[in-house]
């Protein structure tokens, strides 16, 4: 009998302890302030799927995207400076005239409104490149602004096709994957994109410290990597 006394006393401790431990989580996860309260809060339900804020925000920068990025490609068309800036313009043409019908489809279909014109921001990229007289300024100010763009849209890209549950924002951002991938290396194949002034760009805004394995010592022969089997 005192035996399983004990052994109650042990398994009725255990069991609290578990409970204890579990508690936070179920009963914080989704309390005001935490990431799921603010996905909750902002997700409204459609025939597609949720559709939270951050699937809204995305359908708007992908419209506010081509609302600049294609009459720069039209200005690098006219103006020509090199044939592979013209060939990045024109990519920029099709690729936005093609991923806005794609938006505005979607967007009709989600009921949401779309804006008409460029924030103020772009407006600012398109003055600039309209302002600048010199030839190679507007080439490199061209593939490196645009390219810069580019990026941090890839980057939004490849987190909402990871998250959304909603099929029609999924699809939008494949098409979306696949136009800004291709206007990113028609960009870079210009040979003026100033990589330099990206990274610097990225490691302003970057909060994160550097991790990875150390750097290699200049002169020395890395370990040759056995093939896998």
């Amino acid at each position: 009998m005192r035996s399983m006394t004990g052994t109650t006393l042990v398994v009725v401790a255990l069991t609290a302890t578990i409970s204890a431990l579990l508690f936070p989580i179920w009963s914080y996860a989704d309390r005001s302030g935490t990431g799921v309260a603010n996905l909750n809060a902002g997700t409204v339900n459609t025939r597609w799927g949720p559709l939270s804020a951050a699937d809204r925000d995305f359908v708007v920068r992908v419209r506010l995207a081509g609302l600049w990025e294609g009459p720069a490609g039209q200005q690098a068309v006219e103006r020509a400076p090199t044939p592979a800036v013209k060939t990045a313009g024109q990519h920029l043409i099709d690729g936005h005239a093609f991923l806005d019908a794609r938006v505005r489809e979607v967007a009709a279909q989600l009921g949401m409104e779309l804006p008409t014109q460029p924030n103020a921001q772009q407006q600012g990229f398109l003055k600039t490149l309209t302002g600048d007289r010199d030839r190679t300024t507007y080439e490199r100010d061209f593939a490196t602004i645009v390219r810069q763009a580019h990026g941090k849209v890839f980057s939004l890209v490849a987190q909402i096709r990871a998250n959304t549950r909603n099929s029609l924002v999924r699809a939008l951002a494949d098409d979306a994957n696949t136009t800004v991938l291709d206007h990113m290396q028609v960009l870079e194949a210009t040979g003026f994109v100033d990589f330099q002034s990206l990274a610097v760009s990225a490691a302003a805004t970057s909060t994160a410290s550097p991790t990875g394995p150390p750097p290699p010592v200049p002169g020395s022969t890395p370990p040759a990597v056995p093939p896998v089997t």
